[in-house]
This record gives structure tokens, sequence and C-alpha cells, in this order.
């Protein structure tokens, strides 16, 4: 695992074009590590075409980087809903402290509430949004996979 320090928060910025092939690459191998029985690979052109639209709509990516300069992960959030749509930390940075730098950005950009889904199977991450706040407020389905979600808030 390759820590962040507190300085580190400062390698934090918003998404250029030439950070989608990491940003690609590195959503592939964290979903992988979580489900390896789903081919995230083939949803890449999915994955690009989404962050366009929500981005296209207002939503900001911010992305992470380590000591290295490398993509320690990155976040999607819509300033004007709340809506958390993609948090996504490299396998190597887990439990480095990235997700909460992550997070504490997108309180930065919306901080009133913020809103996700999480897969009810997902415990983790579940875990992990409850330390930091988070309660569930219902229940869905994931659009791709039709694997249960849950729909968690965090209010200021």
């Amino acid at each position: 695992m390759n820590a962040l320090p507190p300085h580190e928060a400062q390698n934090l910025r918003p998404r250029v074009d030439g950070d989608w092939p990491a940003m690609l690459e590195l959503w592939v191998v964290a979903w992988r590590a979580t489900y390896p029985e789903i081919d995230f690979e083939a949803r890449r052109d999915w994955l690009l075409r989404h962050i366009s639209a929500l981005e296209a709509q207002g939503a900001q990516t911010l992305c992470l980087f380590d000591s290295a300069a490398a993509l320690a992960g990155f976040v999607v959030i819509n300033p004007a809903t709340g809506w958390l749509d993609q948090i996504c930390v490299s396998p190597g940075h887990f439990g480095s402290g990235a997700g909460g730098r992550l997070l504490a950005a997108a309180r930065g950009v919306s901080p009133g509430v913020i809103r996700l889904d999480v897969n009810a199977d997902n415990v983790r991450a579940i875990r992990f949004y409850e330390r930091d706040g988070f309660v569930s407020v219902g229940r869905g389905a994931n659009t791709l996979s039709g694997r249960e979600t849950v729909m968690m808030e965090w209010r200021a």
C-alpha cells in the first residue's frame, strides 16, 4: 500500500483529458478487485461516455495523485444535486486515506449534502461510508448489473 501523507491533499485536481487512460484503468482494476466475476474491461467505453455526460450536466471530476504522480483515485460529483456518481480508489491505495480525501473533496464541491448508491453486498464500502457519517435512506438496483443497491446520504 502506498500511503498518502496529509500534505499530499494538494495532489488533488480537476480531471484533464490526459487523465482518461489512467482513470479507466484504475476503475477496471479497482472494480475487478471487488467483483472479479464481472467483466469491467468491457465497460470502459460506457464509463467514458457516462462521466462525460455527467460532466456535461455540471458534475465535477477530481483526481487524487500519490507521491509518485500516479493516479490514486478519483471522484465524480454534481455540486447542484450532491449526487456522487463515482468514487474510485486504486487497490494499492485501499486503506491509505485516499477514499477519505476524495470524500472530503466531494464535500468541498457539495458542502450541504451528498447522496450516492452503493451495492448492497459491498460491505466494505458501506462501512466506509457509515464511518464517514453517511446513513441509509433507501434501496434500489444498479442499472447495469441489476444488483441491489443502498442509497446513502450525508448532510452537513
